[in-house]
């Protein structure tokens, strides 16, 4: 059985895309992050021991996109999805939501976006 924790609408600013004009400045990267376990641990003891700390997830999210320079948003979410599951063992699976809303395209696009669900091998 796995339950799912989730943190929805993150923003951080990074230096991403194909081109160099494109990583020049800072671009807003937005990401969501599902991740599974069982939460059975926590909800019956009420320790943040016994569960993953959102906090510490959101870090390693904030950390790829600040501290990095990736050319594909599929490199920020594949990286992002396996430090997740490299930190925390009790996490049996995580999906990976990146968007990009400053994409330069010529035309109307609210934001670009990928999703990632890796599993724990």
């Amino acid at each position: 059985m796995s339950d799912t924790v989730y943190l929805l609408n993150m923003e951080f600013e990074g230096h991403h895309g194909v081109s160099d004009e494109e990583r020049a400045d800072p671009q807003v990267i937005e990401m969501d992050v599902e991740y599974a376990m069982d939460l059975r641990p926590a909800g019956t003891s009420d320790d943040l021991a016994a569960t993953v700390s959102y906090s510490d997830v959101f870090k390693i999210c904030r950390r790829q996109v600040e501290d990095n320079s990736y050319h594909l948003l599929e490199a920020i979410a594949e990286h992002t999805a396996a430090d997740i599951l490299d930190a925390f063992e009790r996490i049996e699976s995580v999906t990976v939501w990146v968007r990009k809303p400053g994409v330069p395209i010529d035309g109307v696009l609210e934001h670009a976006g990928v999703k990632v669900k890796r599993n724990r091998s």
